[in-house]
């Protein structure tokens, strides 16, 4: 279960990547390197983190999962600058990618590695923090100590034929 969603995560954080390294390359045709290109990159990674944090884990279609989503969008496009800053400050690994178009440079230099590289980290995450619901009817079940006798003790239907008297009192 915990390897099924951590490769889940990198899937979908790597075609979120992805997609947005194309659409910002091919269908914007935004530089990623050098100076003025850098504030594309970090752009493209703060999309790429907020589109990560709303699919991957519990994803914003989810009932449950609209606050959820919202906070790992937020942090994720966060997380995906620092990762971005980390890619292009440290790590000085360079590629040829102009055989498929992709260009030439270091790995943080790239939309297509770079991009990729960081909400596939985010998705694995944000997939990993994902706790799934227990299996059942989906409700919890909180065990609740009380004392035996207490008013807390008494059954619902007890509760119910208590309150029949109050509301009929207040109605008067």
């Amino acid at each position: 279960m915990f390897l099924k969603r951590l490769l889940l995560g990198l899937l979908v954080g790597t075609v979120v990547g992805l997609g947005v390294a194309v659409a910002a390359t091919r269908g914007l045709s935004l530089p990623f390197a050098g100076p003025p290109g850098a504030i594309f990159a970090y752009l493209g990674a703060a999309v790429t983190g907020t589109l990560t944090g709303l699919v991957t884990g519990k994803p914003i279609w989810h009932q449950t999962g609209k606050i959820e989503a919202g906070l790992k969008a937020f942090f994720g496009s966060l997380l995906a600058m620092g990762l971005l800053f980390v890619l292009r400050k440290f790590v000085h690994l360079n590629l040829d990618l102009s055989t498929v178009g992709a260009g030439k440079g270091s790995l943080g230099d790239l939309a297509y590695t770079a991009l990729p590289a960081v909400s596939g980290l985010l998705g694995g995450f944000f997939e990993l923090d994902n706790t799934p619901e227990a299996e059942g009817d989906g409700k919890a079940s909180a065990k609740v100590r009380v004392a035996p006798g207490s008013k807390a003790a008494a059954s619902e239907e007890d509760l119910d034929d208590e309150e029949e008297p109050a509301k009929q009192k207040r109605g008067k």
